[in-house]
């Protein structure tokens, strides 16, 4: 029987210090060159010679400001601040690539659907379909202030808006314009029929919308769509939504747990459990030899800051991690914020200090640091005992660390047949799911927007 072939996004951040913060003061980083194309052209290049699924990056619309009550660590330590855009790195990356697909988060509750469709279809037809794109409603105060907000809703009700959100980004995505809307015939003048081209009338609570769709549909018309919320809110709303989560594990048996409950959540939405690709965000130290792999990782070690990453961890839980001691109990506080990183703290038996070892390499993914064989191992054991269908492989040094898991492990996995020796053609939604169909599959509620072939109706009452 056929392994299961992993699959891999990079995971990074417009900015310098994205999860393992402090790396940015290694003499090897180049992390601060992230303001230039060529950081990005280079790394999507690197990417692809690895057979890379896609560059997964993340975002924030606000700052991290609950430490110490103030922005002084995050500026000092280039904590995601600052931060650019991670939309308009696309077109540059996707001119020096072909097959590389790009995961890009954007924060709805900012994004207005009606411009926000056109940013999509607009990056799918440069990329000729290999734009992703990662459902986030936020969970920063700072952001929702930045903004003009007196506080960002509160978290159950952000995931209700953002259903709403969804419900008019497939009407304008999938039925404004028909399959056959674009004839392109100069001998007639017409370009676009407009019998086929429909206008979006949506009357909801939180959005008004009347409009065509700006753009003729692009390759995949809906982005692949990810999402990252583990709440029991944020899983109905995957189950409903997502074709990938993004989680965060930190054993074998609560990964399982948590891959199991997104498939659950699809099944109850009444798509196939395996409609859903789970990645798992990882750190990878790898080296000809384990000694040489234990090396490098004291060397990092030495440039990486735990308390930048308690400070990041701090705005994921709304704790101010800074006013405890080093050994006095964490009280659980309930947040507006990140629900799956408040939950890690109810047993009430963390203290800073632990959080401060937790956060050693600057971040709180799990880190694997060996031999090609022993990074392998260990990435077909998660695979094997989790269910997971890949990973989100976070940077250290950049580009370091790419270059050595593209150089060490991908021919050790390739070896051993659980990755790809090369890309197959199509869209990324056609590479990540094995099909021939670059559009959302029938059982995925976005399909119903759209107008059948035959009649032209709409599908969706």
């Amino acid at each position: 029987m056929a392994k299961k072939k992993i699959l891999l996004n990079a995971f990074n951040m417009n900015c310098i210090g994205h999860i393992n913060h402090g790396l940015w003061t290694h003499p090897r980083d180049t992390s601060t060159q992230y303001k230039t194309l060529e950081y990005w052209t280079e790394l999507a290049q690197l990417l692809e010679r690895g057979l890379f699924d896609g560059l997964f990056i993340a975002d924030i619309v606000g700052v991290y400001d609950v430490y110490q009550n103030s922005v002084d660590v995050p500026l000092k330590e280039s904590i995601q601040l600052p931060v650019n855009d991670p939309l308009l790195l696309v077109s540059a990356m996707a001119a020096v690539t072909r097959h590389l697909g790009f995961g890009l988060t954007a924060n709805l509750t900012y994004e207005p659907p009606y411009l926000f469709a056109r940013k999509l279809s607009t990056l799918d037809h440069l990329s000729r379909g290999r734009v992703g794109w990662n459902i986030v409603t936020g969970y920063l105060d700072s952001a929702a202030r930045a903004m003009g907000l007196d506080a960002q809703p509160e978290h159950d009700r952000r995931y209700d808006q953002a259903d709403e959100y969804m419900q008019v980004l497939y009407k304008l995505l999938e039925g404004s314009w028909e399959d056959g809307a674009v004839i392109n015939d100069r001998q007639q003048r017409v370009y676009a029929q407009p019998d086929k081209v429909h206008k979006v009338q949506h009357q909801g609570e939180f959005y008004r919308v009347e409009g065509y769709h700006l753009c003729e549909p692009s390759p995949q018309r809906t982005p692949v769509l990810f999402q990252a919320g583990t709440s029991e809110r944020g899983l109905a709303f995957a189950g409903n939504h997502a074709e990938c989560v993004f989680i965060g594990g930190q054993t074998k048996a609560s990964t399982r747990a948590q891959v199991d409950k997104v498939r659950e959540a699809a099944v109850a939405a009444g798509r196939d459990a395996e409609s859903v690709k789970v990645f798992m965000g990882l750190t990878v130290i790898v080296a000809r030899t384990e000694e040489q792999a234990r090396a490098k990782h004291a060397e990092y070690l030495r440039h990486a800051s735990a308390e930048a990453g308690v400070a990041h961890f701090s705005s994921s839980t709304g704790i101010d991690f800074s006013t405890y001691a080093l050994d006095e109990p964490i009280q659980y506080v309930k947040s507006n914020a990140i629900q799956s990183a408040t939950k890690s703290l109810q047993n009430n038996d963390w203290t800073r200090r632990k959080l401060l070892d937790q956060h050693a390499l600057g971040g709180r993914y799990v880190t694997l640091v060996g031999s090609p064989a022993q990074v392998a191992d260990e990435l077909e054991s998660w695979i094997a005992e989790t269910g997971l269908d890949g990973f989100n492989l976070t940077r250290t040094v950049t580009p370091e660390s790419y270059v050595d898991f593209i150089d060490l492990v991908i021919p050790e996995l390739q070896r051993r047949g659980s990755y790809k020796t090369a890309y197959e053609s199509g869209s990324l939604r056609e590479k990540l799911f094995a099909t021939a169909q670059p559009h959302l599959p029938a059982d995925h509620p976005g399909a119903s927007y759209r107008h059948t072939t035959e009649t032209g109706a709409l599908q969706h009452a």
